[in-house]
């Protein structure tokens, strides 16, 4: 599906392709979980971010934020320069603005839900 409407999902997150990041992010790659483009989602996009052993995440700060979940491995997230420890389970709030970057600390596949808005809902 193409733009547009929205329709109801349900798939498995393994059968959505997971798409490497680049240079910029060596060992990282995310699947479009729920999108504009694909779903016709209005307001937000969720991705799962994977993260191989050795892999991280740019530095970068963008205007909107982050809203992550670990899924499964263990990892790290710099924020504003320090960094700190993060294990399934954890829900981690980037606020809009705030430099940070994620790396893997285990030698298992890091992986985290990665909600960020694609249009602000008229309320």
């Amino acid at each position: 599906m193409q733009s547009g409407e929205p329709r109801f999902k349900i798939k498995d997150y393994s059968e959505i392709p997971a798409e490497e990041f680049g240079e910029a992010a060596p060992g990282v790659t995310i699947r479009q979980l729920i999108s504009r483009e694909q779903d016709g989602a209005p307001v937000y996009n969720l991705r799962m971010i994977e993260i191989a052993p050795g892999g991280n995440t740019p530095d970068h700060a963008h205007p909107y934020e982050h809203e992550n979940f670990a899924v499964s491995g263990a990892g790290e997230v710099m924020v504003e320069g320090a960094w700190h420890p993060v294990s399934a389970g954890d829900v981690v709030f980037v606020p809009a603005g705030v430099r940070h970057q994620y790396r893997n600390a285990s030698d298992e596949t890091f992986r985290f839900l990665c909600g960020i808005p694609v249009a602000t809902p008229e309320v």
